[in-house]
C-alpha cells in the first residue's frame, strides 16, 4: 500500500529493528505437506515477516501449490512471495497467485507493499525477475524475435521492480527477486549457466533505490552473501544453500547485520 505523497518523519526507537526471515526453493510437492510446518510455527519467536524467493512447487501445478498454501498459511507473521521458474511452469501463475493470496499470503510482482513492524514501516517489492546475464556478459534486445524475447522479459521485470521500489516511502525497504540480481551469490554454479540465473539489469534496479537488503533463489549451487556494484547486501536463500527452514536477517532503518 502506498500513500498520496511523503509522510513527515516519524519517532523511532534506536533500538528498533526488522527480523526478516526469508527462504526459496522449498519446490514443494503434492507429498510435502507438513514437511516445513514444524519449523515454521518457530517464526514468530524469531522473526517478524517471512519472505519466499519462489520456485515454491516443484512444476508449477494447482495442487502443489494448495500444499504450499497449507505449508505457508496462518504462520502469525505476513508471509510475501515471488514465483519462480518452476510456479510458472503448469501456465497457471495467476492461478497460483490466486490461490496462495486465498490464503493470506502476498504475492509481488512488480509490485510492493507495506507492513507495520515494531514502529517501523518495512516495504517489501517483488518480481520473479529473469535471467539474461551481468554486464558484459549478457544478452540483448537484437536479433531473431525469440531472442529479443527472452532478453526483453527481463527488461521489462527489471523496469517494474524499479517503479515499486521508488514508489515505497519506507523506513526499511527489501527487494524480492526469484532471479539473482548479481554474479556473486553465483559462485559455485557453473559459469556456463551464471545467464539463466540472472540479470544485471535486477541490480541496476535495485541500486536505484539503495534497499538495506536484496533476497532472491534460484542459485540452488551458489553461495548465501553478495553485494550488488552500488553496495547493496545480497542474500541467495534458496534453500539448498542455506540449508535450512528459513535464514533470519536482522534490519536496522540504517544496518544490516545477519
Amino acid at each position: 500500500m502506498h500513500g498520496d505523497g511523503p509522510r513527515p518523519p516519524t519517532a523511532i526507537e534506536p533500538t528498533a529493528r526488522v527480523r526478516i526471515a526469508a527462504v526459496g526453493d522449498v519446490h514443494l510437492g503434492e507429498d510435502s505437506g507438513g514437511s516445513l510446518r514444524p519449523a515454521l510455527e518457530e517464526l514468530p519467536d524469531c522473526a517478524d515477516v517471512l519472505l519466499l524467493a519462489g520456485d515454491l512447487t516443484r512444476h508449477g501445478t494447482l495442487a502443489e501449490a494448495r500444499v504450499v498454501a497449507r505449508e505457508f498459511a496462518e504462520l502469525a507473521v505476513p508471509v510475501i512471495a515471488v514465483l519462480g521458474n518452476h510456479d510458472h511452469h503448469g501456465d497457471v501463475p495467476e492461478e497460483i497467485t490466486a490461490l496462495l493470496t486465498d490464503h493470506g499470503i502476498t504475492v509481488l510482482e512488480g509490485s510492493a507493499v507495506t507492513v507495520p513492524v515494531a514502529g517501523i514501516r518495512l516495504g517489501v517489492a517483488g518480481t520473479k525477475g529473469f535471467g539474461g546475464g551481468f554486464a558484459g556478459k549478457c544478452a540483448s534486445v537484437f536479433g531473431e524475435r525469440q531472442m529479443r524475447e527472452f532478453a526483453g522479459h527481463t527488461v521489462d521485470l527489471a523496469a517494474a521492480l524499479h517503479t515499486a521500489l521508488a514508489g515505497l516511502d519506507t523506513e526499511v525497504t527489501v527487494a524480492l527477486t526469484h532471479y539473482s540480481p548479481i554474479g556473486d551469490t553465483l559462485h559455485g554454479e557453473p559459469l556456463e549457466i551464471y545467464p539463466f540465473l540472472g540479470s544485471y539489469l535486477l541490480g541496476e534496479a535495485i541500486d536505484a533505490c539503495r534497499p538495506q537488503l536484496a533476497v532472491h533463489g534460484h542459485a540452488h549451487h551458489g553461495c548465501e552473501r553478495g553485494t550488488t556494484p552500488g553496495g547493496t547486501r545480497v542474500r541467495n536463500v534458496a534453500q539448498p544453500v542455506i540449508r535450512a527452514a528459513f535464514a533470519v536477517y536482522e534490519l536496522h532503518p540504517a544496518v544490516l547485520t545477519g
